[in-house]
Parts: structure tokens; C-alpha cells; sequence
């Protein structure tokens, strides 16, 4: 099945994941078997730190904190298998946000040499 990341953007506060509400975080753990529900498969998921532990690249320069200031930042994502990007939209949908909202991109597979 083809696969497609779930950007997840929210507003940063200053707890980080401590600030996230309790029913928010049960809905995060729940979100599986939700999608698996509709046919799906989440392959990975992972929370990002928050943005001020971010170090930014651009071509020699090194800067501390993220490359852009946002109201909301990436704050995690994860990756699902979906039949399509319809199926994977209505999965992305059930993602639980606080005060932000998600992003679906299909994904490119490579081979890496050595990598098995």
C-alpha cells in the first residue's frame, strides 16, 4: 500500500507534551486502532521535541531554534498506509490537535545501499 506522512502542526506552549490535554493524549494512543478500523495502518509516529531544541542548517550557517518563527510548529509526525490519498485524508482526519491542524504528503520509498 502506498504511503503517506501526517505533518502534525499545533501551537507551542510552554509544558510542551505536559501541556497537552489528557483526553487529547488518550486520543493520540487510541489513533491505531482507529485507522486500522478504516482499513489503515500507522508504520510510524513520533513527537518532535520542542522547536527551541531545534538547530537550524542553511548552506555554512548554524542557528539555534527552528529556520522559521510560526504560530504553530511541526510538532510530530507519523506515517500511514492508505489504499489512496482519499483513504489516507479520512485517516489523517481522526488525528487529535489542540490548536492546530495536520498535513498529508504521499511518500517517495528509496533504497539506501547497505540498508537492509
Amino acid at each position: 500500500m502506498p504511503q503517506y506522512a501526517v505533518l502534525i502542526y499545533e501551537r507551542e506552549t510552554p509544558g510542551g507534551v505536559a501541556d497537552i490535554p489528557p483526553e487529547v493524549m488518550r486520543a493520540h494512543e487510541e489513533l491505531p486502532d482507529r485507522i486500522a478500523e478504516l482499513g489503515g495502518r500507522i508504520v510510524a509516529g513520533l513527537a518532535l521535541e520542542p522547536s527551541t531544541t531545534a538547530t537550524a542548517i542553511r548552506a555554512d550557517l548554524l542557528t539555534d531554534g527552528p529556520f522559521i518563527e510560526t504560530k504553530e510548529v511541526l510538532a510530530g509526525v507519523f506515517v500511514i498506509e492508505a489504499r489512496d490519498l482519499d483513504h489516507a485524508l479520512a485517516m489523517a482526519r481522526l488525528t487529535p490537535v489542540v490548536a492546530g491542524g495536520v498535513e498529508v504528503r504521499p511518500l517517495v520509498g528509496f533504497d539506501i545501499p547497505g540498508v537492509t
